[in-house]
């Protein structure tokens, strides 16, 4: 249905307040000090926790209105697709027992607020260094995940920024459940209550008036797909910290242990199918795929992950099935060495060497998480050096890209600029810095 003019007019006047409320509340957030900051992140925690049957009452009604809504869906790889988006929908006890030890992990983190580094004498007399300061006003658009709405409002509220969230219209009983304890503990702490809003409409225009708000807001930060991502990129006149996919790699060496890559090759896939940080395209050495190929791929056929392969792999495991009957694959095509499944489904390739598996890549990858498996000290090295991502990681899995595995607490997004923070964004990703000078009396001549 369309807007009148007047409603056109409430929903501007809206945003535009929560704007200037933002902005004022981050002028006092960034003098509050650090010991508050911490006291209100565990007053959170201890109403998630108190609340828990609450929130997950309300999350199981944004489960149902979704699944309500998409239930007459009949193609298979679009209900892979579904099942993917209601598991990063679902707030269960565990999510929220992780929700809680996130914000306990954030207040046990030093404050970055104020901390000054790299002070060096000049030869003028003068001292110069740089001191971390609070970006401002932080605007985060985001789908499903409602634990990002925890995760952002404490990791702002650490690092004295304001926060104005914008969450998917699937998840908005849950999030306006915690909006009211968010809120609730503000208020019992004597914090600008506007230093965390949570917006109260699922008007898609909310969006497109938020990214216009350049006198208000600082960045923008969008954690969703790529339709998402793109439309922020493109429409928004306030600077953005973003990835668009998450096509993460696994690069199985001639020189690895073949135990060990088949344990991570299966975690880095399988623990779950959601996450951006899940591998998407499996690289071999063409030297052991003969010997590695057909024992992950009987994993994966185990657990009903569908793989696409490479015409080698499609030789190597078309000779392998005279023996063993229950593999099954089909040919994979160019736009799946691009593509993001967010399900199980895995693109498979074999490559010539090292060499090779670097430039696939660095051509076809998202620059997120790429993964090398070898004991070959060198070559590692190599790898982390040439691989174009932001983060790069030897015999690990691709699923340890995460804030809180990191050691950040939690993050608010993974970015894959190479401008002000790269890779999981944490206290540090969402401060900038100012130089100071010390000086006592000097002029200059």
């Amino acid at each position: 249905m369309n807007k009148s003019s007047e409603q056109r007019a409430q929903l501007n006047d809206y945003i535009t307040t929560l704007g200037k409320n933002a902005k004022a509340a981050a002028f006092v957030l960034g003098n509050i000090s650090s010991l508050r900051k911490n006291t209100i992140l565990l007053s959170l925690k201890s109403k998630i926790l108190t609340h828990k049957d609450i929130l997950v009452s309300a999350n199981l009604k944004d489960i149902e209105n979704y699944q309500k809504k998409y239930n007459d869906n009949d193609n298979d790889d679009d209900d892979k697709q579904d099942l993917a988006f209601v598991d990063r929908l679902r707030l269960s006890a565990q999510v929220i027992d992780s929700m809680a030890e996130g914000l306990s992990q954030i207040a046990s983190l030093p404050d970055p607020i104020g901390q000054l580094f790299d002070i060096n004498p000049m030869p003028s007399g003068i001292s110069v260094g740089r001191m971390r300061v609070p970006l401002g006003v932080v605007g985060i658009i985001y789908e499903a995940r409602p634990n990002v709405t925890i995760d952002a409002t404490a990791l702002c509220l650490k690092s004295g920024n304001a926060v104005i969230l914008r969450g998917g219209s699937e998840s908005f009983h849950t999030n306006q459940a915690l909006a009211k304890l968010i809120t609730e503990s503000l208020v019992e702490a004597d914090f600008p209550e506007h230093c965390v809003q949570i917006i109260n409409t699922i008007d898609r225009d909310a969006v497109g008036l938020m990214l216009k708000l350049k006198d208000y807001i600082d960045v923008i930060i969008p954690r969703g797909g790529n339709s998402l991502v793109a439309r922020i990129n493109a429409e928004s006149t306030i600077p953005v910290i973003k990835h668009l996919d998450g096509i993460c790699h696994t690069f199985v060496d001639r020189d690895a242990n073949l135990e060990m890559a088949l344990n991570i090759c299966d975690n880095a896939k399988t623990q779950r199918y959601a996450p951006c940080n899940t591998m998407e395209t499996l690289l071999i050495d063409a030297l052991i795929a003969p010997d590695f190929l057909p024992k992950i791929a009987t994993i994966y056929a185990q657990k009903n992950v569908e793989m696409r392969v490479c015409e080698q792999a499609h030789i190597i495991l078309s000779n392998y099935k005279l023996k063993h009957k229950n593999i099954t694959w089909i040919a994979a095509t160019d736009a799946d060495w691009r593509t993001e499944y967010l399900a199980p489904i895995i693109s498979i390739k074999i490559v010539a060497d090292m060499n090779a598996a670097i430039t696939h890549i660095n051509h076809y990858g998202s620059h997120h998480t790429d993964v090398i498996i070898t004991n070959a000290h060198a070559k590692a090295l190599q790898f982390l050096r040439l691989v174009d991502s932001a983060s790069v990681m030897i015999n690990a899995s691709s699923r340890f890209t995460d804030g809180f595995e990191f050691g950040l607490g939690a993050e608010i997004g993974i970015s894959t600029d190479k401008l002000h923070a790269r890779g999981p964004v944490g206290l540090e990703g969402l401060c900038s810095v100012k130089y100071v000078v010390f000086g006592d009396g000097q002029i200059r001549t």
